[in-house]
Formats: structure tokens, C-alpha cells, sequence
């Protein structure tokens, strides 16, 4: 499914390449999240069946790179589905926070001056929520247990 002779290290700093800014960085944290998030809300409302796999496929790409983030991930996954089950958001709600999100990482992408890293692999689109996971870590002078 996903073949990359990357280590968890080398997908990070590639992807820091084009995230220096820190107005784009900040875009990020936030921005990337909200992505995630938006797009298990809309598998949800499809039912459980998508909501599992698509976990399951992110945890599998995870824990080809990493058990530490497979962990961190899945806690963030798990913290991400227990919102959405809270939560009375109907599909649009989910479809605009994801349009809403990626309107501004294009914008940080416009301001740090580089294009988005998924255009070069769109695998960069799954490294996005470690980078963020690593660098909320190591900006909170935790060793992180990722890299």
C-alpha cells in the first residue's frame, strides 16, 4: 500500500522543509488537526465500517515508521473519534472545517514561500498530524519519543 524506504526521521525533516515559517508553522498546528479530524467526522457519518478502516490504514502507516507514534497517534485518534461522538456536527459542519483548514495552509504555504509537501508525496499528507505530534513534543521541552 505505502512504500517508502523513509525513516520516521528523514519523512520529518523533509516535510520541515517546507514548514520554517513560524506564521505557516502555527497555520499547522492547528490547521492539520482540524483536517484529521474533519475527515474521521465525515467517514463517521458514513458509519463504522469506514471509520475502522480508515484508523486501521492510518495506524498500519504509522507503525511502519514508528511504535512510538502508532501510540501517540492512536491516542490522538482515539481523543479525535470520542469528540466526534459527542459531538451533534452533521456532514457540512466536517466539510467546512475541512475547507476552512486547508484554506489556511495554503495561506501559510503562501507566506513561507514554498509549495505544500504533498504535491512532491502525497504520503506527506499522513506525515503532517507526526510532524505536528513531534513538534507540539519538542516545543514543550519533552524528549519526544517519535524521532
Amino acid at each position: 500500500m505505502f512504500r517508502s524506504k523513509r525513516s520516521l526521521r528523514q519523512w520529518l525533516d523533509a516535510y520541515a522543509v517546507s514548514h520554517r515559517n513560524p506564521i505557516n508553522k502555527f497555520i499547522h498546528w492547528f490547521c492539520v488537526p482540524a483536517i484529521l479530524f474533519s475527515i474521521l467526522g465525515l467517514a463517521s457519518q458514513t458509519g463504522l465500517w469506514l471509520t475502522l478502516s480508515l484508523t486501521t490504514i492510518l495506524l498500519v502507516f504509522y507503525a511502519r515508521l514508528s511504535l512510538s507514534l502508532t501510540l501517540a497517534m492512536g491516542l490522538c485518534l482515539s481523543v479525535m473519534l470520542a469528540l466526534i461522538g459527542l459531538l451533534p456536527w452533521q456532514a457540512m459542519h466536517y466539510l467546512a472545517l475541512f475547507g476552512v483548514a486547508w484554506l489556511f495552509q495554503f495561506i501559510g504555504h503562501a507566506i513561507e514561500g514554498q509549495k505544500p509537501s504533498f504535491l512532491e508525496d502525497l504520503q506527506f499528507l499522513l506525515i503532517g498530524p507526526a510532524w505536528v505530534i513531534h513538534s507540539l513534543l519538542t516545543r514543550r521541552q519533552f524528549r519526544s519519543p517519535l524521532a
